[in-house]
């Protein structure tokens, strides 16, 4: 989709992403609560909308598998990771991504160098170079007494099942006037959603299902820190998944996201079927939680509903707080190494 405009949102993506049938992330925000779609699954796998008021260039909905055709919580779930072997890569100077998938009893264990599998834009000063990447989160996560914010936090929310990282919806301290900003609106992030930082780490702030960006081998297209799988937007309403919905974000923008973003956009409570919660998740048909990516803010994690894992190595670092001062101005991190 090119030059899609949510809540005045500037959202560049790649005029050859248009063409892409299989692109779920649909233009879409709170706003859209009041004519969720929704979509009926016959048994001949046709689909028949059964929204009345649905704008004839949507497109049409995918088939979506019942949660039951996905691996449960504490099952590996190995199969949800696409294999790369076959993609671009980031071009012919950079090494091909490499993601290895593995399970203990109690964790699933994610390896990854880093690399995106598409075509690397250099929409930053920053480089891109190979990663070390060892992610570790629970295969039987529990949600938590209490949300944990994400405010604070510039660094990794969790990972793609391409082994990518992912932010949240701000950015750094540069350049000053979209100092802290959402990524997405300043314009900054490359088709499949992300960019490379300080560290020359390729990281994503938004997430898209398509085919371009390797993320439609499964409706699972990451997993948060606190081990709950991110979908798609697109999800069953019932566990045999004869109905199904698009999913949008609760948040409205208040504000100006150019800078602060989480100062701009604020959470409205609708209670519609199709509105996720404040950490941009819901309970799913089986009973367990689930992040969806959505085309608003925050685009994929709004906060945790379970418990972050502490991570090691380089997914411990580049982490730098933004101040936990009230929603006040933060003070910038620290500068890049010396090569970053």
């Amino acid at each position: 989709m090119q030059g899609c405009q949510t809540n005045g949102m500037k959202i560049s993506r790649n005029l050859a992403l248009a063409a892409v049938a299989f692109t779920l992330i649909a233009c879409s925000s709170s706003s859209d609560a009041d004519n969720p779609t929704l979509t009926s699954v016959a048994n001949t796998d046709e689909q028949t909308t059964t929204t009345a008021e649905v704008a004839s260039t949507e497109a049409p909905m995918p088939d979506v598998p019942a949660d039951s055709a996905l691996p449960a919580l504490g099952e590996c779930p190995s199969s949800v990771f696409p294999d790369l072997s076959g993609s671009i890569g980031a071009g012919e100077e950079y090494a091909m991504p490499d993601v290895v998938v593995e399970c203990t009893d109690t964790e699933l264990v994610v390896t990854s160098n880093g690399m995106p599998s598409y075509t690397f834009e250099p929409l930053t000063p920053n480089a891109l170079t190979e990663q070390a990447w060892v992610w570790k989160v629970p295969l039987k996560p529990t949600v938590a007494a209490n949300t944990t914010s994400i405010v604070d936090v510039l660094g990794t929310l969790g990972f793609t099942t391409t082994g990518l990282p992912i932010y949240g919806p701000t950015e750094g301290p540069q350049p000053a006037t979209e100092a802290f900003g959402d990524p997405i609106y300043n314009g900054i992030l490359d088709t499949c959603g992300g960019h490379t930082g300080y560290n020359a780490d390729y990281h994503n702030h938004a997430l898209y299902a398509d085919v371009y960006c390797n993320l439609t081998s499964s409706f699972i297209i990451g997993y948060a820190l606190d081990g709950f799988p991110i979908y798609n937007s697109v999800g069953c309403l019932d566990v045999d998944c004869t109905q199904t919905a698009q999913f949008v974000s609760g948040y409205d923008m208040t504000g100006d996201p150019t800078s602060y973003s989480w100062k701009a956009y604020t959470y409205n409570s609708t209670g519609k079927t199709n509105v996720l919660d404040e950490c941009n998740g819901r309970i799913g048909p089986d009973g367990t939680y689930r992040y969806h990516a959505t085309d608003a803010f925050p685009y994929i994690i709004g906060c945790f509903a379970g418990t972050s894992t502490t991570q090691s190595g380089n997914a411990a670092a580049n982490m730098p707080p933004m101040g936990g001062n009230g929603g006040n101005p933060p003070p910038p991190p620290p500068p890049p190494p010396p090569n970053g």
